[in-house]
């Protein structure tokens, strides 16, 4: 990994995003508290940006009753908690309410989805780590089978730590059921990508990808 020639703040605090304010339609309701393993689902993602490092969390939930049931199932956790007013505008309204909400003088944030449960405190130490070292304005998570060919083609998906100088373009970013991608476009070139095992990619839409979730966490 090789260290750009200026890497301002690079060593200034990190906060940790969950962006759990998603309406869960292909599921058939609230699936952040669908249970897995025991655990309501957001639980999961939230405890591994809980054990990452990160130096302040924050949640993005729903209004109503399915974002009371995300902090209260988070409640033992030191996560601040914003409310996206209207989730159906798409996932770029929960980047906005969370840039909105996160505390001043950070050097980077990294955001993560609440229905990735297969991701670990590992995966989200990595970011924070190649950030301290490299200063990179976005970096980024690829995933790929480890007997893949050599330079075959990566998935590309969250988490997405982005440097605090972006943060302004992922506030005003338009809405989208996606993430800030034209800034992922814009900074590829001083981007860096972690390689992570493609089995981690496995994300909860519906209740089949649950019950995969649910064999996976089992075996040993």
């Amino acid at each position: 990994m090789t260290a750009p020639s200026h890497a301002p703040h690079a060593h200034g605090p990190v906060a940790g995003v969950l962006l759990a304010a998603g309406l869960g339609t292909r599921m058939g309701g609230p699936k952040q508290l669908a249970l897995l393993a025991g655990r309501p689902l957001v639980r999961h993602a939230a405890q591994a940006l809980a054990d990452a490092g990160h130096d302040t969390l924050l949640c993005a939930v729903p209004p109503g009753e399915v974002g009371d049931g995300i902090r209260a199932a988070l409640r033992d956790l030191p996560f601040a908690f914003v409310v996206n007013p209207d989730p159906a505008r798409g996932l770029g309204s929960s980047f906005r309410a969370a840039v909105g909400a996160l505390p001043g003088g950070l050097a980077a944030v990294n955001f993560a989805l609440a229905d990735m449960p297969l991701l670990g405190a590992a995966q989200h130490a990595a970011l924070i780590r190649a950030f301290r070292e490299t200063g990179a304005p976005v970096v980024l998570a690829g995933y790929s089978d480890p007997d893949a060919a050599p330079g075959a083609e990566q998935v590309r998906a969250p988490p997405h730590l982005f440097r605090a100088d972006l943060l302004a373009a992922v506030r005003d970013a338009p809405d989208a059921d996606h993430g800030p991608r034209h800034l992922i476009r814009e900074h590829a070139a001083r981007a860096v990508t972690l390689t992570f095992p493609a089995a981690l990619l496995l994300d909860v839409d519906t209740p089949e990808a649950l019950a995969q979730a649910q064999g996976l966490l089992q075996e040993p």
